[in-house]
């Protein structure tokens, strides 16, 4: 019987080895955020020249500034909207690799500055897009979106790469319009010299994350500060998964299209069904793996519309890369904690992250 049509020859090409990264110039956008400070940490530890492009608009306490890694890379100030700073940028540098992750990423923010969001999510991606197509070092482009990007119709299945975009609130909508921007300029301009994919994550949780309105992040406040975690929705269902998933999952897209353009395509990244749970039941976990009298409450604050239930179909992430989720939901929980107890203790937090990196790549 012959494979699958699409499959891989080899099933191994998702194997956890980042020596492609030594001495690639690769330029991140949005590395000083949560998820870029992971990347960054990641990408410097296999050796990539990192160049970072961001706002740094954020006054609160920063996983990037508390984790050691701006001393291993090129942290430049700079805002995704000023296009002529950033080709400048692109010009100086002439990175091979782009990895697009600035954003303003809160849905609740979107609805307070919804022209802020489109701003930046939209003509910040527009921009990017302009700098790949005048920079002819550029050989692979990722731009990260997320899972909100699809008409959600509170279905029980996960929704698939071919499925209708159309985000419901701004911005979740800024980001349906990101994809489409990445795609035009994919067609009009960039299919013949530069490999390019999008990668719609799901709900990520790890150490170092400080933003509001986020379950773990408040999660962990409340413990810190010896209180009740408030649940806004604890039935509403979310793909949730550790930080280092999706981190990876863009890292490996990114260099196998660079080798090959084949791969170049539109990728959900997310657990296995077992790990998309009720906002509840992951408070649940965190409070088992936290320890002592901790307890949270159910206190609906009448806030903006969110989605109530939102999962993803990731099998052509396992078909064509022969990937799978490393841990599972509650391991992904005890990282969080151990970071967070690190970091309340006073300790070396990026220690925390090294290890977490090297556990999670098993090596």
């Amino acid at each position: 019987m012959g494979k699958r049509k699409g499959a891989v020859e080899d099933m191994e090409i998702s194997k956890t080895d980042l020596s492609f990264w030594k001495d690639k110039k690769v330029l991140l956008t949005g590395h000083t955020g949560f998820k870029g400070s992971w990347m960054s940490v990641m990408l410097a530890n296999a050796g990539a020249e990192v160049i970072g492009y961001s706002s740094c608009s954020k006054t609160e306490t920063r996983l990037f500034d508390i984790c050691g890694i701006k001393d291993q890379i090129t942290h430049i100030k700079g805002d995704v909207r000023d296009l002529e700073h950033l080709l400048e940028v692109f010009s100086t540098y002439q990175p091979e690799i782009v990895i697009h992750m600035a954003a303003q990423p809160i849905v609740r923010d979107s609805y307070k500055d919804p022209v802020g969001t489109y701003s930046t999510n939209v003509m910040g991606t527009v921009n990017v897009c302009e700098a790949v197509r005048q920079t002819p070092s550029v050989k692979s482009f990722l731009n990260v979106t997320t899972d909100k990007v699809y008409e959600n119709k509170e279905w029980e299945w996960g929704y698939r790469e071919n499925e209708p975009l159309d985000g419901y609130d701004p911005y979740s909508n800024s980001k349906s319009c990101s994809e489409l921007v990445t795609h035009s300029y994919k067609n009009s301009f960039l299919a013949d010299r530069v490999a390019v994919s999008t990668t719609r994550a799901g709900n990520v949780i790890g150490g170092g994350d400080f933003a509001n309105d986020r379950i773990i992040p408040d999660c962990v406040r409340a413990a810190v500060n010896g209180d009740d975690i408030v649940v806004r929705n604890p039935f509403s269902t979310r793909p949730y998964q550790h930080v280092l998933e999706p981190v990876y999952a863009y890292l490996m897209i990114a260099e196998k299209q660079y080798e090959n353009m084949k791969y170049a395509g539109w990728y959900n990244v997310g657990p296995d069904d077992q790990d998309c749970y009720q906002t509840g039941a992951l408070v649940d976990i965190f409070v088992k793996c936290w320890g002592g009298d901790l307890k949270w409450i159910n206190k609906y604050d009448g806030g903006p519309h969110e989605a109530n239930f939102l999962k993803l179909d990731c099998s052509k992430l396992k078909t064509v890369f022969g990937w799978k989720p490393h841990w599972n939901l509650e391991t992904a929980v005890e990282k969080v904690v151990e970071w967070s107890k690190a970091w309340v203790a006073g300790e070396n937090v990026r220690n925390v992250m090294d290890r977490q990196v090297a556990e999670f790549l098993d090596l």
